[in-house]
């Protein structure tokens, strides 16, 4: 099984970095030939994305719904505390299966990933 970590800073909207990393997400905890471990970890604006309510895909959205099955799927999905604190979103509720993370977690991940990705 491949350890592959998933940086994303890019904001949810506005560009199709955070669709393109989702969908890389999906695409790699979907293959059937070999397992992945996938942890994404969101910093800059990138953390905006871990909040609820978002529009579901048939109203234009649909990140929200991915990243709840990247996380039912297994992914460990988490947020930069320092980027979510930046932007006052710290304390706020998150998509089921998200969390405020740390750049601790983050470099360890990073050690022991196989493959870093970053959008």
């Amino acid at each position: 099984m491949q350890k592959i970590l998933l940086i994303v800073h890019a904001p949810p909207y506005g560009s199709e970095r955070m669709l393109s990393a989702l969908r890389l997400a999906t695409a790699l905890l979907g293959q059937e030939d070999e397992r992945v471990d996938l942890s994404i970890f969101m910093m800059s604006d990138g953390v905006v994305a871990g909040l609820p309510n978002q529009p579901p895909a048939e109203a234009g959205g649909g990140l929200q719904q991915m990243i709840e099955n990247l996380a039912a799927l297994g992914a460990t999905i988490r947020l930069c505390r320092t980027c979510a604190v930046a932007r006052g979103i710290a304390e706020l509720p998150l998509i089921a299966g998200v969390a405020i993370g740390t750049l601790s977690e983050m470099a360890a991940a990073a050690i022991e990933a196989d493959k870093v990705i970053t959008f």
